[in-house]
């Protein structure tokens, strides 16, 4: 659960959260003192404007939410940020629009306290609306609180061990297995890519590759495998970083703290299907050990990678763990992975790239994407760009050649070459990181992507 619970059980103490569009004063919805007081704060029913109405005592009775022309459910998310302390409730919604909006104002509740000296427990809670499911939408939204902690939490106590320490909770609380391989044990169970990323850091902070495995045994059941990036911190390596490049990656593992939050989700609602979870987790450090450009190394899958640039790491990772994931012949799988900074160039900070060559995936996602309100954008694996990943001396080449330029799909080409050839394969370059902080948004960890695949499971594997 969220660390700040945002719902209570229906109290006649809520206060109405009342939805405004810029006709209210003309249609009636505002009249009376209410309308005095709106006309006299400049209120207009704009989308985002906000206007708290005070009782006689002065003390908060109601609250004015500004729709616009049209409500945006995700726009509630601001109103856990901005409403006073205490219980609300949403007035005048639709039924299509109760769930969008309450996980709104569930997601919009975060706050990341932890290193605080003292944290402000008082918080605006709301009133599940009728017809929400009030504990799926907060399983939902302790997800992306996963998610978020996770990528927010610096990389001093975000390591490899920190990870593999999660993913052994997640899998203990739901009857799953969980096996850790570590260190130079990575090159004694062929996972050479994955050891040399991260052989330079600290001994404690050695490269492994986590496996949770959920209920493997059902054969009767089509099998989904989740493969994430967890870099925990990435330097660039012996291409190292400047120091503005480096000053966010301690967010390098987002892709790992995607598909632990989404393993969850399938976990505590029971899809009807087997489930494997892979994350190579390392950090991409500078040492005498640490990986040069110019080597040329060895992947699982039996291809040679020539390292042109060390900055580009989480493709090697991942490289070994989609190997992995096709080893066990899944019917779907999906990775997650902060991966490239072209994706931001091309789409921004807040519209995750979308890679797949399946047509029904692709439509499904974006589906389920507009449906809970976390979008994903798709773009193409163009073929014409495959030489550009192709090596003179080695099978390929991580850092694409400068002709081809797109440098998102040049690295979504790169993980194509590994993944599972059974069943359908999407890759999420996420971002995982709000830049400009503003209420129900604060800057640091975000999930992206993440809900829009869970709902998409859920349709595509029902109970």
């Amino acid at each position: 659960m969220p660390a700040h619970d945002p719902f209570v059980p229906s109290t006649p103490d809520a206060r109405p959260i009342r939805l405004v569009g810029p006709d209210a004063a003309l249609d009636g919805t505002l009249a009376g003192a209410t309308a005095v007081w709106a006309e006299a704060n400049g209120f207009k029913g704009k989308a985002g404007q906000l206007l708290i109405a005070p009782g006689p005592d002065g003390a908060p009775v109601e609250a004015l939410f500004g729709i616009g022309d049209r409500f945006e459910p995700a726009s509630c998310r601001a109103l856990a940020a901005r409403l006073p302390a205490g219980p609300w409730r949403l007035e005048g919604l639709k039924a299509a629009e109760a769930t969008r909006a309450a996980t709104a104002f569930a997601l919009g509740a975060y706050r990341f306290d932890r290193y605080k000296a003292r944290a402000d427990a008082a918080a605006p809670r709301l009133v599940a609306p009728d017809g929400v499911d009030a504990d799926e939408v907060r399983r939902v939204a302790a997800a992306a609180t996963l998610v978020r902690e996770m990528v927010d939490t610096p990389a001093a106590d975000m390591g490899p061990l920190q990870i593999e320490t999660i993913a052994l909770e997640i899998a203990e609380a739901h009857g799953a297995d969980c096996s850790v391989t570590t260190g130079d044990a990575l090159l004694e169970a062929n996972y050479p890519a994955i050891h040399a990323v991260g052989r330079a850091a600290d001994a404690r902070r050695a490269p492994r590759l986590i496996e949770i495995g959920w209920r493997l045994d059902r054969t009767e059941r089509p099998l989904v495998a989740l493969v994430g990036k967890g870099v925990v911190f990435d330097t660039g390596g012996l291409d190292i970083k400047p120091a503005a490049g480096m000053r966010n990656m301690k967010k390098d593992m987002g892709g790992a703290a995607h598909v632990l939050g989404l393993a969850r989700l399938i976990m505590q609602a029971d899809l009807p299907v087997r489930l494997v979870v892979i994350i190579p987790a390392v950090e991409n450090a500078i040492s005498g050990d640490a990986f040069r450009p110019g080597d040329i190394l060895a992947t699982r899958r039996g291809l040679t990678v020539e390292v042109g640039n060390t900055d580009a790491e989480g493709r090697l990772i991942l490289a070994d763990a989609l190997t992995r994931a096709g080893e066990h012949a899944p019917d779907l799988t999906l990775d997650f992975a902060t991966l490239t900074g072209a994706a931001r160039i091309a789409l921004g900070p807040e519209l995750p790239p979308l890679y797949t060559d399946d047509e029904a995936l692709a439509a499904a996602l974006l589906s389920a994407a507009a449906e809970v309100d976390d979008p994903v954008w798709r773009m193409p694996l163009w073929p014409g760009y495959r030489a550009a990943v192709e090596a003179e001396i080695a099978d390929l080449r991580n850092d694409p050649a400068g002709w081809a330029q797109a440098g998102s799909v040049t690295a979504a080409l790169f993980l194509q070459r590994f993944a599972p050839t059974t069943g359908a394969w999407a890759h999420l370059d996420v971002f995982a990181w709000n830049p400009r902080g503003r209420p129900g948004w604060p800057e640091g960890g975000e999930a992206q992507g993440m809900r829009a695949a869970y709902q998409m499971l859920k349709a595509r594997y029902p109970r």
